[in-house]
């Protein structure tokens, strides 16, 4: 918990302080920065303003000892797309962003009447956690059904407070779904006389169920025009 806070205390200066004062007053076009920790996001409404903060923000970086990640820095298009035919065939649109776990893209409303800026799960990121679930039940196969059941709940859980957001059903389904497939196959893999069928996996979640995502509104970022 150590490193989290020292970020703050110490890009509060280097960047947050620095960006507000000296470098956005600068800058011809509107622009905001956004922090969590040592991930940050500036949105520049000018290109050249942007171009202009990506040459200068290794240099402030580097007067303190810092330096920017290498592959997680860089200058991304983000604008409106004019229609949702352009929009499917990439025309008129913009590339996507990572933050925080989160990919970052154009959508369109429920209604379809207005351009938002949606959020689902990082490819990346459902990958790592698939795969360190999937890494969890091989070490724990030989336990319990009911201990792997109190230990995976949780787990579950965990995953849905930090990525139940708005938009994200469809990813967090996906990790569900993916949990009850490599639960069925270890559980499967523990013995050869008595198999678990998807028949008998099925009976068995009765008994211990698998908490499933639930749509939620915790977080919805309106778009800009």
């Amino acid at each position: 918990m150590i490193s989290p806070l020292l970020a703050n205390i110490y890009l509060h200066h280097v960047l947050d302080t620095w960006f507000h004062d000296m470098a956005r007053p600068k800058l011809r076009g509107e622009a905001f920065l956004v922090r969590y920790a040592d991930d940050f996001m500036i949105v520049c409404a000018m290109k050249s303003d942007a171009d202009k903060l990506m040459a200068v923000l290794p240099k402030r970086f580097g007067k303190y000892g810092l330096t920017l990640h290498p592959e997680k820095t860089r200058l991304v298009r983000s604008t409106k797309p004019a229609s949702a035919s352009s929009h499917k065939g990439g025309g008129g649109g913009s590339g996507t962003f990572d933050l925080l776990g989160f990919t970052d893209y154009w959508r369109q409303s429920h209604c379809g009447r207005a351009w938002m800026i949606g959020q689902k799960t990082a490819k990346s990121r459902l990958t790592r956690a698939i795969r360190k679930v999937a890494e969890w039940f091989r070490g724990n196969r030989h336990r319990k059904v009911a201990d792997q059941h109190r230990d995976l709940v949780p787990k579950l859980r965990g995953h849905y407070q930090y990525y139940g957001i708005t938009g994200n059903g469809r990813a967090l389904y996906s990790f569900y779904e993916t949990v009850r497939r490599e639960w069925q196959r270890w559980l499967n893999r523990r013995s050869q006389r008595n198999n678990m069928t998807w028949e008998r996996f099925e009976q068995m979640l009765r008994r211990y169920v698998l908490p499933r995502p639930r749509n939620r509104s915790r977080v919805r970022r309106a778009a800009k025009p």
